[in-house]
């Protein structure tokens, strides 16, 4: 069951001595894994309380703290602009799921709205600089903290799995299975430089304010690994002249790009999004999720393939 807000402010409290709530607000963050809410204190400031609702969840909160520790050095040096929460306490949770509920430093701005976005060098560019910064940290600020870090054949070696797995459940259209087997076994493809990734980039984890990108949410899922994987929402969803302006933004931040094949691999990234969703149905034996990864799997070969068909000659 969600905790109550009352309960995750009385939890700050404990968590951060000498807070005093003023006002709790309700957070759209809030997901399966975490409650979540905003707290002000007296003084106006704002708070962020996350409590995780199962033991996972709670390992992963934990990890984070590191990396947010980890980026909050980085961007006193420098190495980033935008702002990431900053730990300010945590409180036991009593009861069975455990864990510890955190107190965070609430970052301004509103969540990105990418259908806002309009080309040129204004807030496309910012999202461009944004993930490049993200992409230019060193890796060792991701594996100092014992998070997950691949090579290149790793990373691809780990998507194969997947779609094995997939294969194997006989949910998945034979000819979107292809396509992405031959994207996976195409070696030219996946000869990158890893990078620390954020790894679940996306409208919800950019905070804007006032036209640019002013911080960045959500770092459980840091891992050193392919930098497609952060550009594959924009693939999916940007219109391409917005896309042309973020990914213009994108290589002059990076100090060295020599990877012809980024986008190929955001866009099957993109399409693999898909497969996991589906894949997490059959795990926790969700009927709804499975029935909605069909359904979306089928819609993307129909956009794929069907044109295709149609421009086949007849005869």
């Amino acid at each position: 069951m969600p905790r109550s807000p009352l309960a995750l402010a009385a939890l700050a409290s404990v968590a951060v001595p000498g807070l005093d709530v003023y006002d709790v607000l309700r957070s759209p963050l809030a997901d399966a894994d975490f409650d979540v809410v905003i707290v002000k204190d007296a003084t106006g400031q704002r708070w962020m309380v996350r409590a995780p609702r199962r033991a996972a969840a709670g390992a992963a909160l934990e990890a984070e703290m590191g990396v947010l520790r980890a980026l909050t050095r980085a961007r006193e040096a420098g190495l980033i602009e935008f702002e990431v929460a900053r730990p300010a306490g945590a409180a036991t949770i009593a009861g069975e799921s455990g864990g510890r509920a955190v107190v965070y430093s609430d970052i301004q701005g509103s969540p990105l709205v990418l259908a806002a976005v309009e080309p040129g060098p204004g807030l496309a560019a910012s999202i461009g600089r944004t993930i490049a910064q993200i992409h230019e940290l060193p890796t060792t600020l991701v594996e100092d903290q014992g998070l997950p870090s691949y090579t290149a054949e790793e990373y691809r070696q780990r998507r194969l799995a997947e779609l094995d797995a997939g294969a194997q459940t006989g949910l998945v259209p034979p000819r979107l299975a292809d396509r992405w087997e031959q994207q996976l076994e195409n070696i030219s493809w996946w000869r990158f430089e890893p990078t620390v990734v954020h790894g679940d980039m996306g409208e919800h984890q950019l905070m804007v304010r006032e036209g640019i990108v002013t911080g960045v949410l959500d770092w459980m899922d840091t891992r050193v690994a392919d930098p497609a994987d952060d550009l594959s929402w924009l693939v999916a969803a940007a219109p391409e002249d917005v896309l042309d302006s973020v990914m213009e933004a994108y290589t002059m931040g990076r100090r060295e790009l020599r990877d012809p094949h980024l986008l190929d691999r955001a866009r099957l990234a993109s399409e693999l999004a898909l497969l996991r969703w589906l894949m997490y149905g059959v795990r926790t034996e969700n009927a709804d999720v499975i029935e909605d990864g069909r359904g979306m799997l089928a819609d993307l070969e129909a956009l794929l393939f069907d044109s295709e068909d149609e421009a086949l000659p007849e005869g």
